[in-house]
Protein backbone atom coordinates (compact mmCIF):
# COMPACT_ATOMS: atom_id res chain seq x y z
CA UNK A 1 0.00 0.00 0.00
CA UNK A 2 1.61 3.25 -1.10
CA UNK A 3 0.45 6.88 -1.06
CA UNK A 4 1.96 10.16 -2.11
CA UNK A 5 2.12 13.08 0.30
CA UNK A 6 -0.39 14.83 -1.96
CA UNK A 7 -2.86 11.92 -1.67
CA UNK A 8 -2.48 11.67 2.10
CA UNK A 9 -3.01 15.40 2.58
CA UNK A 10 -6.09 15.33 0.35
CA UNK A 11 -7.57 12.42 2.30
CA UNK A 12 -7.03 14.33 5.54
CA UNK A 13 -8.05 17.72 4.24
CA UNK A 14 -4.67 18.93 5.48
CA UNK A 15 -2.02 21.40 4.33
CA UNK A 16 1.13 19.88 2.85
CA UNK A 17 4.45 21.43 1.82
CA UNK A 18 7.57 20.18 0.05
CA UNK A 19 7.81 17.26 -2.37
CA UNK A 20 4.16 16.29 -2.67
CA UNK A 21 4.97 13.36 -4.99
CA UNK A 22 7.08 11.64 -2.37
CA UNK A 23 5.81 8.05 -1.95
CA UNK A 24 5.01 6.72 1.51
CA UNK A 25 4.18 3.10 2.33
CA UNK A 26 3.83 3.14 6.12
CA UNK A 27 3.76 5.23 9.28
CA UNK A 28 6.30 5.11 12.10
CA UNK A 29 7.51 6.71 15.31
CA UNK A 30 9.96 9.53 14.49
CA UNK A 31 13.07 7.75 15.78
CA UNK A 32 12.16 4.52 13.98
CA UNK A 33 11.05 5.97 10.65
CA UNK A 34 12.89 5.00 7.48
CA UNK A 35 12.89 6.80 4.12
CA UNK A 36 9.62 5.08 3.11
CA UNK A 37 7.74 6.05 6.28
CA UNK A 38 5.67 9.02 7.32
CA UNK A 39 6.93 9.98 10.78
CA UNK A 40 4.16 10.92 13.20
CA UNK A 41 5.57 13.89 15.14
CA UNK A 42 2.57 15.85 16.34
CA UNK A 43 4.37 17.83 19.03
CA UNK A 44 7.68 19.68 19.20
CA UNK A 45 8.97 17.22 21.79
CA UNK A 46 9.29 14.69 18.94
CA UNK A 47 11.85 16.83 17.07
CA UNK A 48 14.73 15.00 18.71
CA UNK A 49 13.30 11.69 17.52
CA UNK A 50 13.16 12.97 13.94
CA UNK A 51 16.91 13.65 14.10
CA UNK A 52 17.52 10.03 15.13
CA UNK A 53 15.35 8.53 12.36
CA UNK A 54 15.63 8.59 8.59
CA UNK A 55 12.22 9.96 7.68
CA UNK A 56 11.95 12.13 4.60
CA UNK A 57 8.42 13.25 5.45
CA UNK A 58 6.47 13.73 8.64
CA UNK A 59 3.13 14.80 10.04
CA UNK A 60 4.07 17.81 12.16
CA UNK A 61 2.67 20.29 14.65
CA UNK A 62 1.27 23.42 12.95
CA UNK A 63 4.17 25.86 13.50
CA UNK A 64 7.01 23.39 12.79
CA UNK A 65 9.84 24.32 10.39
CA UNK A 66 10.08 21.17 8.27
CA UNK A 67 13.15 22.34 6.37
CA UNK A 68 15.09 22.94 9.57
CA UNK A 69 14.16 19.40 10.63
CA UNK A 70 15.85 18.03 7.50
CA UNK A 71 12.66 16.82 5.82
CA UNK A 72 11.66 16.82 2.17
CA UNK A 73 7.92 17.15 2.83
CA UNK A 74 5.50 17.69 5.68
CA UNK A 75 1.78 17.52 6.43
CA UNK A 76 0.20 19.93 8.93
CA UNK A 77 -3.08 19.60 10.78
CA UNK A 78 -4.70 22.31 12.93
CA UNK A 79 -5.66 19.69 15.53
CA UNK A 80 -2.82 17.15 15.56
CA UNK A 81 -4.47 14.52 17.75
CA UNK A 82 -7.60 14.53 15.62
CA UNK A 83 -5.40 13.87 12.60
CA UNK A 84 -4.60 10.44 14.06
CA UNK A 85 -8.13 9.31 13.23
CA UNK A 86 -7.60 10.25 9.59
CA UNK A 87 -4.07 8.92 9.18
CA UNK A 88 -4.98 5.56 10.69
CA UNK A 89 -7.88 5.28 8.24
CA UNK A 90 -5.53 5.95 5.32
CA UNK A 91 -3.04 3.28 6.39
CA UNK A 92 -5.48 0.84 7.97
CA UNK A 93 -4.86 -2.81 7.23
CA UNK A 94 -8.31 -4.17 6.55
CA UNK A 95 -9.50 -7.24 8.42
CA UNK A 96 -9.15 -10.29 6.20
CA UNK A 97 -12.57 -11.80 5.62
CA UNK A 98 -13.23 -14.13 2.71
CA UNK A 99 -16.46 -13.34 0.86
CA UNK A 100 -19.41 -15.67 1.20
CA UNK A 101 -20.30 -18.27 3.79
CA UNK A 102 -17.55 -20.61 4.95
CA UNK A 103 -18.43 -24.30 4.61
CA UNK A 104 -17.80 -24.81 8.34
CA UNK A 105 -20.39 -22.19 9.33
CA UNK A 106 -23.81 -23.32 10.58
CA UNK A 107 -26.63 -21.13 9.30
CA UNK A 108 -30.23 -21.90 10.21
CA UNK A 109 -32.41 -22.24 7.08
CA UNK A 110 -34.70 -19.44 8.28
CA UNK A 111 -31.86 -16.98 8.86
CA UNK A 112 -31.31 -14.14 6.37
CA UNK A 113 -27.81 -13.16 5.27
CA UNK A 114 -27.39 -9.83 3.45
CA UNK A 115 -25.62 -9.24 0.17
CA UNK A 116 -21.82 -9.44 0.14
CA UNK A 117 -21.68 -10.65 3.72
CA UNK A 118 -18.71 -12.68 4.89
CA UNK A 119 -19.40 -15.51 7.36
CA UNK A 120 -16.28 -17.19 8.76
CA UNK A 121 -15.63 -20.73 9.99
CA UNK A 122 -17.43 -22.08 13.06
CA UNK A 123 -19.95 -19.24 13.02
CA UNK A 124 -23.44 -20.21 14.19
CA UNK A 125 -26.47 -18.17 13.13
CA UNK A 126 -29.78 -19.08 14.77
CA UNK A 127 -33.35 -19.25 13.56
CA UNK A 128 -34.88 -16.14 12.01
CA UNK A 129 -31.74 -14.09 12.64
CA UNK A 130 -30.99 -11.36 10.09
CA UNK A 131 -27.53 -10.14 9.16
CA UNK A 132 -27.16 -7.05 6.98
CA UNK A 133 -25.26 -6.37 3.79
CA UNK A 134 -21.46 -6.28 3.78
CA UNK A 135 -21.28 -7.71 7.28
CA UNK A 136 -18.02 -9.35 8.29
CA UNK A 137 -18.60 -12.12 10.82
CA UNK A 138 -15.27 -13.69 11.78
CA UNK A 139 -14.67 -17.14 13.22
CA UNK A 140 -16.40 -18.61 16.29
CA UNK A 141 -19.13 -15.97 16.47
CA UNK A 142 -22.64 -16.97 17.52
CA UNK A 143 -25.79 -15.04 16.63
CA UNK A 144 -28.87 -16.33 18.45
CA UNK A 145 -32.43 -16.61 17.26
CA UNK A 146 -34.33 -13.51 16.12
CA UNK A 147 -31.28 -11.27 16.43
CA UNK A 148 -30.99 -8.46 13.88
CA UNK A 149 -27.62 -7.04 12.83
CA UNK A 150 -27.29 -4.07 10.47
CA UNK A 151 -25.16 -3.36 7.43
CA UNK A 152 -21.36 -3.04 7.40
CA UNK A 153 -20.86 -4.53 10.84
CA UNK A 154 -17.65 -6.23 11.96
CA UNK A 155 -17.81 -8.97 14.59
CA UNK A 156 -14.40 -10.20 15.71
CA UNK A 157 -13.76 -13.80 16.81
CA UNK A 158 -15.69 -15.06 19.80
CA UNK A 159 -18.47 -12.46 19.84
CA UNK A 160 -21.76 -13.69 21.30
CA UNK A 161 -25.01 -12.04 20.22
CA UNK A 162 -28.02 -13.15 22.26
CA UNK A 163 -31.61 -13.76 21.26
CA UNK A 164 -33.68 -10.81 19.99
CA UNK A 165 -30.76 -8.38 20.18
CA UNK A 166 -31.02 -5.47 17.70
CA UNK A 167 -27.79 -3.88 16.45
CA UNK A 168 -27.58 -0.98 14.01
CA UNK A 169 -25.30 -0.27 11.08
CA UNK A 170 -21.48 -0.06 11.14
CA UNK A 171 -21.18 -1.72 14.54
CA UNK A 172 -17.82 -3.13 15.66
CA UNK A 173 -17.67 -5.87 18.29
CA UNK A 174 -14.20 -6.72 19.55
CA UNK A 175 -13.19 -10.29 20.52
CA UNK A 176 -15.15 -11.89 23.33
CA UNK A 177 -17.98 -9.37 23.53
CA UNK A 178 -21.22 -10.77 24.98
CA UNK A 179 -24.39 -8.85 24.13
CA UNK A 180 -27.70 -10.06 25.49
CA UNK A 181 -26.78 -12.31 28.40
CA UNK A 182 -29.30 -12.52 31.23
CA UNK A 183 -29.28 -9.73 33.79
CA UNK A 184 -28.02 -10.38 37.33
CA UNK A 185 -31.38 -10.22 39.04
CA UNK A 186 -32.43 -12.38 41.98
CA UNK A 187 -34.88 -12.06 44.87
CA UNK A 188 -35.75 -13.84 48.12
CA UNK A 189 -39.32 -14.63 49.30
CA UNK A 190 -38.81 -12.36 52.33
CA UNK A 191 -36.62 -9.24 52.45
CA UNK A 192 -32.96 -10.22 52.74
CA UNK A 193 -30.01 -8.32 54.17
CA UNK A 194 -29.49 -6.29 50.99
CA UNK A 195 -33.08 -5.03 50.90
CA UNK A 196 -32.93 -4.26 54.62
CA UNK A 197 -29.71 -2.30 54.21
CA UNK A 198 -31.06 -0.34 51.25
CA UNK A 199 -34.14 0.58 53.24
CA UNK A 200 -31.89 1.87 56.06
CA UNK A 201 -33.46 -0.51 58.49
CA UNK A 202 -31.73 -2.59 61.13
CA UNK A 203 -30.20 -5.64 59.49
CA UNK A 204 -31.08 -8.85 61.32
CA UNK A 205 -28.37 -10.99 59.69
CA UNK A 206 -30.50 -14.08 60.03
CA UNK A 207 -30.16 -16.93 57.54
CA UNK A 208 -32.22 -15.88 54.56
CA UNK A 209 -34.16 -17.84 52.00
CA UNK A 210 -32.56 -19.09 48.79
CA UNK A 211 -32.33 -16.67 45.89
CA UNK A 212 -34.92 -16.97 43.14
CA UNK A 213 -34.05 -15.91 39.59
CA UNK A 214 -35.88 -13.03 37.92
CA UNK A 215 -35.81 -13.97 34.26
CA UNK A 216 -34.80 -11.48 31.58
CA UNK A 217 -37.67 -11.03 29.12
CA UNK A 218 -36.21 -8.01 27.35
CA UNK A 219 -33.26 -7.83 24.99
CA UNK A 220 -30.61 -5.28 23.97
CA UNK A 221 -30.92 -2.50 21.38
CA UNK A 222 -27.81 -0.81 20.03
CA UNK A 223 -27.83 2.13 17.62
CA UNK A 224 -25.65 2.91 14.60
CA UNK A 225 -21.89 3.50 14.64
CA UNK A 226 -21.28 1.93 18.04
CA UNK A 227 -18.26 -0.05 19.16
CA UNK A 228 -17.87 -2.41 22.10
CA UNK A 229 -14.44 -3.49 23.33
CA UNK A 230 -13.06 -6.93 24.07
CA UNK A 231 -14.69 -9.02 26.80
CA UNK A 232 -17.33 -6.43 27.66
CA UNK A 233 -20.83 -7.59 28.59
CA UNK A 234 -24.18 -5.95 27.93
CA UNK A 235 -27.04 -7.63 29.82
CA UNK A 236 -30.54 -7.93 28.42
CA UNK A 237 -33.39 -6.08 30.12
CA UNK A 238 -35.80 -7.62 32.57
CA UNK A 239 -39.01 -6.40 30.92
CA UNK A 240 -37.86 -3.65 28.57
CA UNK A 241 -34.65 -3.62 26.55
CA UNK A 242 -31.24 -2.43 27.62
CA UNK A 243 -30.46 0.44 25.22
CA UNK A 244 -27.22 1.89 23.87
CA UNK A 245 -27.55 4.98 21.70
CA UNK A 246 -25.93 5.66 18.34
CA UNK A 247 -22.29 6.69 18.30
CA UNK A 248 -21.48 5.37 21.77
CA UNK A 249 -18.09 3.72 22.25
CA UNK A 250 -17.48 1.17 25.02
CA UNK A 251 -14.00 0.02 26.02
CA UNK A 252 -12.74 -3.41 27.11
CA UNK A 253 -13.94 -5.17 30.27
CA UNK A 254 -17.01 -3.01 30.80
CA UNK A 255 -20.16 -4.31 32.48
CA UNK A 256 -23.53 -2.80 31.57
CA UNK A 257 -26.36 -4.17 33.68
CA UNK A 258 -29.97 -4.96 32.82
CA UNK A 259 -32.37 -2.13 31.89
CA UNK A 260 -29.55 0.40 31.60
CA UNK A 261 -30.12 3.19 29.09
CA UNK A 262 -27.01 4.79 27.60
CA UNK A 263 -27.50 7.79 25.34
CA UNK A 264 -25.82 8.81 22.10
CA UNK A 265 -22.11 9.53 21.66
CA UNK A 266 -21.14 8.43 25.16
CA UNK A 267 -17.68 7.16 26.06
CA UNK A 268 -17.42 4.28 28.56
CA UNK A 269 -13.82 3.46 29.45
CA UNK A 270 -12.20 0.21 30.56
CA UNK A 271 -13.40 -1.65 33.66
CA UNK A 272 -16.30 0.73 34.23
CA UNK A 273 -19.47 -0.77 35.63
CA UNK A 274 -23.04 0.47 35.23
CA UNK A 275 -25.58 -1.19 37.51
CA UNK A 276 -29.10 -2.09 36.54
CA UNK A 277 -31.63 0.56 35.50
CA UNK A 278 -29.09 3.40 35.56
CA UNK A 279 -29.44 6.10 32.88
CA UNK A 280 -26.40 7.61 31.18
CA UNK A 281 -27.44 10.63 29.13
CA UNK A 282 -26.04 11.79 25.77
CA UNK A 283 -22.31 12.57 25.48
CA UNK A 284 -21.50 11.53 29.03
CA UNK A 285 -18.05 10.09 29.77
CA UNK A 286 -17.34 7.35 32.29
CA UNK A 287 -13.59 7.07 32.83
CA UNK A 288 -11.73 3.89 33.70
CA UNK A 289 -12.81 1.78 36.67
CA UNK A 290 -15.64 4.09 37.68
CA UNK A 291 -18.87 2.60 39.00
CA UNK A 292 -22.45 3.84 38.71
CA UNK A 293 -24.98 2.47 41.20
CA UNK A 294 -28.36 1.20 40.10
CA UNK A 295 -31.30 3.47 39.24
CA UNK A 296 -29.12 6.61 39.09
CA UNK A 297 -28.83 9.21 36.35
CA UNK A 298 -25.61 10.60 34.91
CA UNK A 299 -26.49 13.81 33.08
CA UNK A 300 -25.77 15.05 29.57
CA UNK A 301 -22.14 16.00 28.93
CA UNK A 302 -21.16 14.87 32.43
CA UNK A 303 -17.70 13.45 33.08
CA UNK A 304 -17.17 10.83 35.78
CA UNK A 305 -13.43 10.59 36.36
CA UNK A 306 -11.39 7.43 36.90
CA UNK A 307 -12.05 5.22 39.95
CA UNK A 308 -15.04 7.35 40.96
CA UNK A 309 -18.01 5.75 42.67
CA UNK A 310 -21.32 7.35 41.70
CA UNK A 311 -23.78 6.99 44.58
CA UNK A 312 -26.12 9.90 43.71
CA UNK A 313 -27.42 11.46 40.51
CA UNK A 314 -24.89 13.48 38.50
CA UNK A 315 -26.33 16.68 36.96
CA UNK A 316 -25.83 17.78 33.36
CA UNK A 317 -22.44 19.28 32.45
CA UNK A 318 -20.84 18.21 35.75
CA UNK A 319 -17.37 16.78 36.37
CA UNK A 320 -17.25 14.45 39.40
CA UNK A 321 -14.46 12.57 41.09
CA UNK A 322 -13.79 10.46 44.17
CA UNK A 323 -15.59 7.87 46.23
CA UNK A 324 -18.35 8.75 46.70
CA UNK A 325 -18.19 10.97 43.64
CA UNK A 326 -18.54 14.70 44.25
CA UNK A 327 -17.86 17.79 42.15
CA UNK A 328 -14.26 17.82 40.98
CA UNK A 329 -13.41 21.14 42.67
CA UNK A 330 -15.02 19.92 45.89
CA UNK A 331 -13.03 16.69 45.72
CA UNK A 332 -9.77 18.62 45.37
CA UNK A 333 -10.62 20.73 48.44
CA UNK A 334 -11.45 17.59 50.42
CA UNK A 335 -8.25 15.89 49.29
CA UNK A 336 -6.11 18.90 50.25
CA UNK A 337 -7.77 18.97 53.66
CA UNK A 338 -7.14 15.24 54.09
CA UNK A 339 -3.44 15.69 53.30
CA UNK A 340 -3.21 18.40 55.97
CA UNK A 341 -4.94 16.22 58.55
CA UNK A 342 -1.77 14.51 59.96
CA UNK A 343 -0.16 17.92 60.65
CA UNK A 344 -3.35 19.18 62.28
CA UNK A 345 -3.56 16.11 64.53
CA UNK A 346 0.13 16.37 65.42
CA UNK A 347 -0.36 20.01 66.41
CA UNK A 348 -3.37 19.10 68.54
CA UNK A 349 -1.37 16.37 70.27
CA UNK A 350 1.48 18.79 70.98
CA UNK A 351 -0.92 21.31 72.45
CA UNK A 352 -2.27 18.66 74.82
CA UNK A 353 1.21 18.06 76.27
CA UNK A 354 1.92 21.75 76.98
CA UNK A 355 1.30 22.38 80.73
CA UNK A 356 -1.23 24.99 81.62
CA UNK A 357 0.14 28.32 82.85
CA UNK A 358 0.23 28.54 86.62
CA UNK A 359 -2.72 30.40 88.01
CA UNK A 360 -1.83 33.70 89.66
CA UNK A 361 -2.50 34.07 93.36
Amino acid sequence: MSHTIRDIAAALGARAEGDLDLVIIRTAEPSEAGPDALAIALDKRYAEGLAKGQARAAMLWPEADWRALGLQAAIFMPRPRYSMAGITRVFEKAVEAEPGIHPLAVIHPSAEIGANASIGPFVVVGARARIGANARILSHVSVAEDAVIGDDVLLHPGVRIGARVRIGHRFIGQPGVVIGGDGFSFVTPTPGVVEQARAEKTVTFEDQDAYVRINSLGAVRIGDDCEIGANSCIDRGTITDTVIGSGTKIDNLVQVGHNVRIGEHCLICGQAGVAGSAVIEDRAVLAGRCAVADHLRVGRNAVVMGNAGVATNVPDNAVVFGYPAVRYDQHLSMYKALRRLPKVLARLDSEKTVPKAAESD
